[in-house]
């Protein structure tokens, strides 16, 4: 069902509108779940909140727009994934998210507190104290040890975990003293999965964590970050070009050409042992 708007407030759209419906609003068609006026999310309701985001670069005389009105809104301790093909825009969105980029326009809030005036220290503050980082290709240092590498992440924040108990968790406890080159590429991945969650991160941003690991690994790590958002509570986001893991999300926000196609809540997330790719 897809309903139709010029003009609205949030409490309006909520008579108009269940929730779960699409909504076509002054021409940008956006999903009714925590929706106000001109696409946005309430951000009092969503603990991500991205509403008409917009990330120009600029080059010369050119500019692109790589977030084009961005909008939608991710609930605190959930699993969710950003799709779409390379160039969609999805890392952009992340960078953001995770305070390595700024926006030209718009609004972004995490549980409450707006990001876009933040200084370069409180941007640095931000993600030293309430995000983790899972790269594609893990970004380990090589000359340390697996418990080396995630202590680091230790060192720099106050109420961080204990090093050796979180590659436990990961199932590293035999692994602590190889160096990188001396594991596996699952290994490798799960060292820095416990790195970023040694900080006791709020947010745990994953950028393609399965691109570089065969099907068997790639799905063992997704199963390790699921079960990391659920016990955890930890709110966990895949960026990812797979679209195949999706079903595996509570929702997936699509992207293409900077702009969101649309969001789809997922009320039954499919195991992970079921998706194929």
């Amino acid at each position: 069902m897809v309903a139709k708007a010029t003009q609205c407030h949030y409490t309006m759209i909520k008579v108009l509108v269940k929730k779960g419906t699409d909504l076509e609003l002054n021409g940008r068609l956006c999903y009714i779940d925590t929706c106000v006026v001109n696409g946005g999310f309430d951000q009092m309701q969503s603990y991500v909140a991205f509403s008409n985001v917009v990330r120009e670069y600029r080059s010369g005389g050119l500019s692109v727009r790589a977030a084009d009105g961005v909008s939608f809104g991710l609930e605190e301790g959930r699993f969710s994934a950003i799709v779409g093909p390379s160039g969609a825009g999805k890392s952009t969105v992340l960078n953001i998210l995770g305070g390595m980029d700024t926006i030209t326009e718009g609004s972004v809030t995490v549980g409450g507190r707006e990001l876009t005036g933040l200084s370069r220290r409180q941007r640095c503050a931000y993600r030293r104290d309430d995000v983790g980082f899972v790269f594609q290709f893990y970004n380990l240092i090589q000359n340390l040890t697996a418990l080396e590498n995630v202590e680091l992440s230790s060192h720099i924040r106050k109420n961080a975990l204990n090093p050796q108990c979180v590659l436990a968790d990961v199932g590293l406890s035999d692994r602590v003293k190889n160096f990188p080159a001396q594991l596996s590429g699952g290994e490798q991945q799960r060292v820095a999965i416990a790195r970023a969650l040694a900080k006791n991160p709020k947010l745990l941003l994953c950028d393609e964590p399965t691109g570089a690991l065969d099907y068997e690994t790639g799905k063992g790590i997704l199963q390790l970050l699921f079960d990391t958002c659920r016990s955890k509570g930890v709110t966990v986001v895949v960026i990812t070009h797979n679209s195949a893991i999706t079903p595996m999300a509570d929702r997936i926000i699509k992207i293409k050409s900077g702009k969101v196609e649309s969001v789809t809540d997922n009320p039954n997330p499919k195991p992970v042992a079921e998706i194929e790719w």
